[in-house]
């Protein structure tokens, strides 16, 4: 007998017994558009068919920024005093950033918040670390 390289089987789809897969259940899939016309029997109701442009635009009027600059202002304040002004300070810094990707909010004001909230972050985190070293001082 002779080595002879054999020619390169494809390899076997894990589980597929039958021939009929033809392509890995991870690979891309076409894009044909889908249309669907709906029931054809409504039962004797008219078919209601959904159209996008008659529909009016709803206008977002819940503003962030407001609220991330009044929580940054408060946790900054507090951070002053006591370090338990973090978890204010992180939720500001969290909804600044959230303003600052929504195209409605004022973007200074969310620039703001976002400062003022990572001051009161780094003087709370201060205040945390000044406590921990002082009660290693008491036990």
């Amino acid at each position: 007998m002779t080595n002879t390289p054999e020619s390169p089987q494809p390899a076997r789809l894990p589980g597929a017994r039958r021939e009929e897969y033809t392509r890995m259940p991870t690979g891309p899939i076409g894009l044909e558009s889908t249309i669907s016309s709906g029931p054809t029997e409504t039962g004797g109701m008219p078919a209601v068919q959904w159209d996008p442009q008659s529909l009016e635009p709803v206008d977002d009027n819940s503003r962030l920024a407001p609220w991330a600059l009044l929580a940054a202002i408060v946790a900054l304040i507090a951070s002053w005093f006591v370090g338990w002004g973090i978890p204010l300070a992180i939720i500001s810094v969290v909804a600044a950033i959230m303003s600052l990707r929504r195209p409605v909010e004022s973007r200074a004001m969310a620039t703001w918040a976002l400062v003022l909230g990572m001051a009161a972050t780094i003087f709370s985190l201060g205040w945390l670390i000044w406590a921990g070293m002082q009660f290693e001082q008491f036990g």
